[in-house]
């Protein structure tokens, strides 16, 4: 991962593709260490829009998937540290659900690189910088979904 503050500005305006990336984070970690980053004014890309959930064992593998139907390039997950789950197991739990995601998505030709999966506890803040800005690099050299370009096809016919 890149430092945080490490990133390329690109060029941002009309007709210019810019990277959908949903974020769904845990409540009592990831968010926390989010939180602290915008505190600590700690630099990173502004193309993740946050979904906060209590835990990240309460994320079906449905909303990840209704995220690229929606039109998200790339979705992050991101939670407690293993041990560190409030819900005591929650976080093991999405890390199995999140593992089929990934098998899903190369079953069905999608790149799985556009899903990601980290640990970000609430004293973390510049982890969660790089963890953005690798996520935010990632997507950019993928460019746009293919979901949403067979979305962009359908609605034209």
């Amino acid at each position: 991962m890149s430092a945080p503050g490490n990133f390329p500005i690109p060029k941002r305006g009309p007709g210019i593709w810019q990277p959908k990336i949903q974020g769904i984070v845990c409540n009592w970690c990831s968010y926390a260490g989010a939180d602290l980053a915008g505190g600590g004014r700690i630099q990173y890309p502004p193309d993740v829009r946050i979904v906060r959930v209590m835990c990240t064992g309460r994320i079906d593998a449905l909303f990840v998937l209704k995220a690229f139907a929606d039109g998200a390039d790339g979705v992050l997950v991101s939670g407690c540290h293993f041990g560190d789950c409030h819900y005591l197991e929650g976080n093991y739990k999405a890390a199995k659900r999140m593992f089929m995601v990934k098998r899903l998505m190369k079953s069905i030709g999608l790149d799985d690189r556009r899903f990601r999966m980290t640990f970000v506890s609430a004293s973390e803040g510049a982890k969660w910088g790089a963890v953005i800005t690798d996520v935010v690099k990632t997507i950019n050299e993928l460019g746009p979904s293919p979901i949403t370009e067979i979305r962009k096809e359908m609605a034209i016919k």
